[in-house]
């Protein structure tokens, strides 16, 4: 997408233009910036949402679920007519809906190796939405051999976890620095078993599409290297150094 800011353009974002760490420069770095978000469910939602509101160029929306009745409490994309539904179909329809500028790629398929190395070169931030810490390795892995920004998160019960891994940056740690495969379970992460309060999910992918516009326009301070702990039920905060472990690959 052309980065020029029409009359059109200017009014719709004029909120957010007028902000001076923002501005026209930067909202033309928004409408050029290419972000692909893995998981269309409770993170990938708002922050699908928001960043096609803030302006976003190009949006690539990776899952191959359908809607089903459990996913509305929390994944703010969908309503019951949608159930049974391709989430990156409705995803698509209704973010063109909250902003026709922006291009939605949608890959309707469960990111593996082979799909994920011929996409991952036309974006330039990754939002890491998945539910399961094999994607989320795979994740970790690529965008470091790539030199992508990615930025992860993590719900359970009223608890949210966000990364941001700048891996244009060698010194970073990365997230296997932080987990060790052998010795977590997918069942941290899994809404059906642990339980989430529909909120959290909404509270934390928002704040995923947050990082990525302050990246895009290089403000503020940022998760580089850090977790931030979210404790909603007692708010609890916690920003978290995470320090290179000596055997990983990202050394």
């Amino acid at each position: 997408m052309k980065s020029k800011l029409n009359k059109k353009l200017i009014e719709r974002f004029s909120r957010q233009i007028i902000l001076k760490d923002i501005g026209i420069l930067g909202q033309k770095k928004i409408l050029s910036s290419k972000v692909l978000i893995i998981g269309a469910g409770g993170l990938g939602s708002p922050a699908a949402e928001f960043l096609s509101r803030a302006g976003i160029g190009t949006l690539g929306v990776v899952d191959n679920d359908k809607v089903n009745l459990s996913n509305l409490h929390r994944q703010s994309l969908y309503t019951s007519s949608d159930i049974g539904k391709f989430k990156v179909q409705i995803a698509k329809n209704k973010i063109k809906k909250i902003n026709p500028s922006t291009k939605i790629n949608i890959y309707k398929f469960r990111l593996n190796n082979n799909n994920f190395k011929n996409i991952i070169d036309n974006y330039d931030y990754i939002v890491d939405g998945s539910d399961n810490f094999t994607t989320k390795f795979l994740l970790n892995d690529f965008c470091l051999r790539y030199k992508k920004i990615l930025v992860t998160g993590a719900i359970s019960k009223f608890d949210g976890h966000i990364f941001t891994f700048n891996f244009k940056n060698k010194n970073i740690p990365c997230l296997r620095c932080f987990f060790q495969e052998t010795e977590i379970s997918d069942d941290l992460l899994n809404c059906e078993s642990e339980g989430i309060l529909g909120t959290v999910a909404g509270i934390v992918g928002t704040m995923q599409a947050n990082e990525v516009l302050k990246k895009i326009l290089n403000i503020g301070t940022g998760l580089d290297g850090h977790i931030f702990i979210l404790d909603l039920l007692h708010l609890n905060f916690r920003k978290v150094k995470i320090k290179k472990r000596k055997n990983c690959s990202c050394r």
